[in-house]
């Protein structure tokens, strides 16, 4: 058996944190485990990725964007 004890866990560069109250609505968005700055859209995270010399190819793959609080599409609260 070739099984490891425990599962492959990756950390991501990039988070972005649940949906915020403001006008409007934000995410707030970490790089190396530092807060960045603010998302109001999806664009937003691609720029502060592009500023820390991040390039984002899929914004769905968990080994490089983790979304906490909804995915890519979710910008307001419910």
């Amino acid at each position: 058996m070739t099984e490891i004890a425990s599962p492959h866990m990756t950390y991501p560069r990039i988070l972005v944190l649940g949906v915020q109250p403001g006008t409007p609505p934000f995410r707030i968005v970490e790089i190396d485990g530092q807060v960045v700055g603010e998302a109001k859209a999806v664009t937003d995270v691609l720029e502060a990725a592009a500023a820390f010399g991040i390039t984002v190819h899929d914004l769905d793959d968990p080994d490089v964007v983790r979304w906490v609080g909804g995915d890519k599409f979710t910008w307001t609260r419910h």
